[in-house]
């Protein structure tokens, strides 16, 4: 039974007061930005002029930052109970603020790109414009690609509507789709939902799991054509941005954006297509330990050993997260500690909590982490990941100027990932019997989900968007084959590929985030490569880490990981990555002697 906020103890929910004291406070600070944005124009033309330029550019960035903490300070109060009517209009009304400031600022950069190549490299190199030197190391990167400022204009004010397919996505997807209600093992009638469906397809019955299955499917399958056609839309919007500015595809695009060689990408599915004949190891290997005759696709997230219910309280799932982490050393244990000691952590669920868990924070104070935790190992591990992502920002936010902290989503999964590894390692030391054989699966099933999974994703959207450069139609029937294919090449022989898995594309809102999801896999493959080296060499690695986690948004990203001694423009991360999962799947195998 959910209960109302007020009813959780204070020390187990974030205090919000060090971004505003109140809601009046925010309402100050918005009425002086709305004033403030007009002055933006005021400096269009006149960016030549080195003072003008100067003052512009703190002028934004002073309005972006407290823009940022307007929609932090709305939006968090939101997730705390997501049916606040006050909330939900402070998020819209900073959303709004938001888009405006990108209208008002989006003749800054070509107006700057048409400096002169050695004004430029003067300003990237100087004292004065230190703190922005990463913007004008972008801008003489982008020179050929950014646009007239009327077409830099046009580009920005469609932004109104360049997530008009995301947005008709995500409404479908939360408010209009309905699924058919699921018979348990007893034969009583459940509602299925998105939550629900994990659930059911973790029942011990093969026909539970086969009924949500088909209810899940089903309805895609069901409204499938108006599926493909606003999928469609998303992938012609990439095609449009990505000519525009003179690529060759979107992929390319998108990549250039981060500033992440393809050699990084080929590298990625080239392992990860070698590997997957030890995926399909793993495969028949959970036939075997469940003892099915027939292994569906709604057989993969049964559990080979059942989610272990700690009993663990909050207080002691915090102490072995610090414990398995100590390996990083006193300053990293001590500002964890912090986070857990000072309200940076809203913990438990409660009526109109926003769902699922994660670290969000400004530059100026800490980061916050939403969870909803329950007693069980997956959420112990939720913790590790979230302050792993917290940590991330807060060392990044400590030694960067706010200019350059924010790091590339590119860098944001791995520091998460790491403290998932290092975790895992811990326990499994001790662990023994079943509780071993389930870490094992646990590991096992993190590499199926993020590395093998998100790059089989990764190539749907890249065949995807093959096709409108090409100049061909993308239909139901090209999405649906494309998936099916890639299904049979990940998965193997041992499961029977459902023809309802054909639209399982249609369910992944990250499509809508084109070429999002191939950086899960990258994560994974950096986290295992840097937890490794931390076990190994202790201390002394902690300090390249370090390095990583300091690094923010100031060097393009392989470089920020080569910080930390990996490289991923070489075959070593990803040979070791797959020998992880090849070593963790042949342990398992001599637990279950198979």
């Amino acid at each position: 039974m959910l209960v109302e906020r007020d009813q959780i103890d204070e020390k187990f929910k974030w205090q919000l007061t060090e971004l505003f004291a109140n809601d009046d406070e925010w309402e100050e600070l918005f009425f002086k930005c709305e004033e403030r944005l007009p002055h933006i124009k005021e400096y269009e033309s006149k960016l030549s002029d080195e003072e003008s330029l100067f003052a512009c550019l703190e002028l934004i960035q002073s309005l972006a930052h407290d823009l940022g903490r307007l929609y932090q300070y709305a939006k968090l109060n939101l997730d705390l109970d997501t049916r606040n009517a006050k909330y939900q209009g402070m998020t819209n009304r900073a959303e709004m603020l938001m888009v405006k400031y990108t209208s008002l600022g989006s003749f800054i950069d070509p107006e700057v790109s048409r400096l002169p190549m050695e004004v430029l490299e003067k300003y990237a190199t100087s004292a004065k414009y230190a703190d922005w030197d990463t913007f004008f190391k972008d801008i003489i990167r982008s020179k050929d690609i950014i646009l007239s400022e009327k077409e830099e204009k046009i580009l920005g004010e469609a932004g109104i509507f360049a997530n008009t397919n995301d947005d008709v996505f995500t409404m479908f997807d939360n408010a209009d789709i309905r699924f058919e209600p699921v018979k348990d093992e007893n034969g009583e009638k459940h509602e299925m939902s998105h939550g629900t469906y994990a659930m059911f397809c973790q029942n011990p019955s093969q026909k539970v799991r086969k009924r949500a299955f088909e209810s899940m499917f089903g309805a895609y399958r069901d409204h499938i054509n108006m599926l493909a056609a606003n999928y469609a839309g998303n992938v012609k919007k990439d095609w449009f941005f990505a000519k525009v500015r003179g690529f060759k595809s979107a992929l390319d695009y998108a990549m250039y954006k981060e500033n992440v060689p393809p050699t990084c990408y080929k590298k990625l599915l080239d392992a990860v297509g070698r590997g997957t004949k030890e995926l399909h190891s793993y495969i028949a290997l959970r036939k075997k330990v469940l003892g099915l005759k027939t292994l569906n696709m709604y057989d993969l997230y049964v559990p080979l050993v059942p989610e272990l219910e700690l009993s663990m309280p909050y207080e002691d799932a915090v102490d072995l997260v610090k414990d398995a982490l100590a390996v990083m050393g006193k300053e990293y244990s001590g500002i964890l500690a912090n986070a857990f000691e000072s309200n940076w952590v809203d913990v438990y669920e409660s009526k109109g909590k926003q769902s699922g868990a994660y670290s969000w924070g400004v530059y100026g104070s800490h980061p916050y982490v939403l969870l909803n935790y329950v007693p069980t190992v997956h959420e112990v591990f939720t913790i590790a990941h979230e302050l792993g992502h917290s940590m991330h920002s807060y060392y990044s936010n400590l030694t960067q100027p706010e200019q350059k902290a924010g790091y590339e989503i590119f860098c944001a999964e791995i520091a998460s990932t790491v403290n998932e590894v290092l975790l895992l390692k811990y326990m499994l030391k001790t662990a023994e019997g079943e509780f071993k054989k389930y870490l094992l699966t646990y590991y096992l099933d993190m590499f199926r989900t993020t590395l093998f999974r998100q790059t089989q994703f990764s190539e749907f959207e890249a065949a995807a968007h093959a096709l409108v450069e090409r100049g061909e139609p993308i239909t139901v029937e090209s999405l649906s084959d494309i998936y099916y294919e890639l299904n049979k090449k990940y998965y193997g022989r041992s499961v029977k590929h459902n023809d309802l898995i054909r639209y399982e594309w249609a369910r992944i809102p990250h499509f809508f985030n084109s070429f999002y999801v191939y950086k899960y896999a990258t994560g994974i493959t950096t986290a295992v490569s840097i937890a490794n080296n931390l076990l190994e060499q202790g201390a002394p690695y902690f300090e390249k880490y370090k390095k990583f986690l300091c690094a923010g948004g100031s060097m393009p990203p392989l470089d920020i990981i080569r910080l930390a001694d990996v490289d991923l423009e070489t075959d070593a991360p990803y040979k070791l990555a797959m020998k992880e999962f090849s070593d963790a799947l042949a342990e398992l195998k001599e637990l279950y002697k198979a």
